[in-house]
């Protein structure tokens, strides 16, 4: 004879194989029906009064744990690779939008709520600039969702140089942040799908903003090593130009040189007396932060990574050596000190690696 088991519920016997488990309940069919529904993740089965979801979600506690989040604006349940980070909240779309005020495009003047990622003090904000593809809501909305999955790196603005583009402007980032933890890959190559030129485009710049706490916590201690930077840039310019993939033309409008002198000091103090704004190689109008514009922009990954990885190793030569010690150094000298991949497979392919003359018109070696 089969053996019968009574509901916790209502009392009625059935056999085993007619009742339903939940929790540590067990349950008759009929009680099963009223009391009880099925997560629409994982299939447990739960009653109706545990059930973590909304109007279109049945989940139990484990799944709503680990695979949902509240809006904390709103409150509306959000998968977690659909959140969006703004000031350091947790927001669903519309929310995010909101807060952004203007969508997901602002205007060139806009700057929001910096967020700060990565350990220490070095950190990079880089604008890319990409053309061609249209300034369009729906392609930015594209570009944050990769870029801002799960924390908040990227905004977007229009920029005056640009034909039909969109200019990409990250938070502050360490440079292990923007190597381990910025999708930069999955960005140009969405680039590249929606039609998006950097490189071939002509207009497009790429700016590493480097944050003056990277060069030293009092003023006199940046400002030497910030001399250091502009002499370095000065002194290697057509080694430099090469790299940076632009025209001379290009840079002399967009990023132009204010000249060579003697020492570190001399050279700060010509550049800052030139008053010649911030359409230079290294702008020195923010006051926050010192910015890079030699740069021509790409959407091809390893340039990109090769350039943060050069202006890191410029942040390390303007902060580790004195004054004479850039004097005597030679461009060999400054390779020496070169050990990652990526950069040294793009100076390579600029032919900056060997030692042979360096032809100053740079040729356009990049598809994108």
């Amino acid at each position: 004879m089969q053996e019968t088991y009574s509901c916790d519920h209502c009392g009625a016997v059935h056999p085993l194989d007619e009742m339903f488990h939940v929790g540590d309940d067990l349950l008759c069919p009929d009680c099963a029906g009223d009391l009880t529904i099925l997560c629409d993740e994982c299939g447990t089965r739960i009653y109706i009064d545990d059930d973590e979801g909304d109007d279109t979600h049945v989940l139990c506690r484990a799944c709503r744990e680990r695979f949902y989040t509240h809006c904390e604006r709103c409150g509306a349940l959000i998968t977690n690779d659909s959140v969006y980070q703004y000031g350091g909240e947790d927001l669903c779309r519309d929310c995010y939008d909101d807060r952004c005020e203007s969508g997901p495009i602002h205007e060139y003047s806009y700057m929001p709520e910096l967020v700060f990622h990565g350990k220490g003090l070095r950190r990079f904000g880089v604008e890319l600039e990409i053309d061609e593809g249209g300034e369009s809501t729906a392609h930015a909305r594209h570009f944050l969702d990769i870029a801002n999955c799960h924390s908040e790196n990227l905004y977007i603005k229009t920029d005056g140089s640009l034909d039909d583009g969109l200019e990409l402007v990250t938070h502050p980032m360490t440079l292990d942040y923007h190597l381990n933890a910025m999708p930069w890959k999955d960005i140009l190559d969405e680039a590249k799908r929606l039609g998006y030129r950097s490189h071939g485009a002509g207009t497009c710049g790429l700016h590493v903003h480097i944050s003056r706490m990277a060069f030293g916590c009092t003023y006199e201690t940046q400002e030497s090593c910030i001399a250091r930077l502009v002499y370095f840039v000065e002194k290697f310019w057509p080694e430099l130009l090469r790299f940076s993939r632009r025209t001379q033309a290009q840079l002399n409008r967009w990023a132009a040189r204010y000249g060579m002198k003697l020492c570190p000091r001399e050279q700060l103090n010509h550049a800052k007396d030139s008053c010649a704004g911030r359409y230079t190689a290294v702008n020195l109008t923010n006051a926050d932060t010192i910015e890079l514009r030699l740069f021509r922009g790409t959407l091809k990954y390893n340039t990109l990574i090769a350039t943060l990885q050069l202006v890191n190793h410029l942040c390390e030569v303007a902060i580790s050596l004195s004054d004479t010690e850039l004097q005597d150094m030679s461009w060999f000298d400054f390779l020496d000190r070169i050990d990652e991949p990526e950069l040294i497979q793009y100076l390579k392919e600029r032919r900056l690696y060997v030692n042979e003359p360096v032809n100053t018109n740079t040729e356009n070696e990049e598809a994108c």
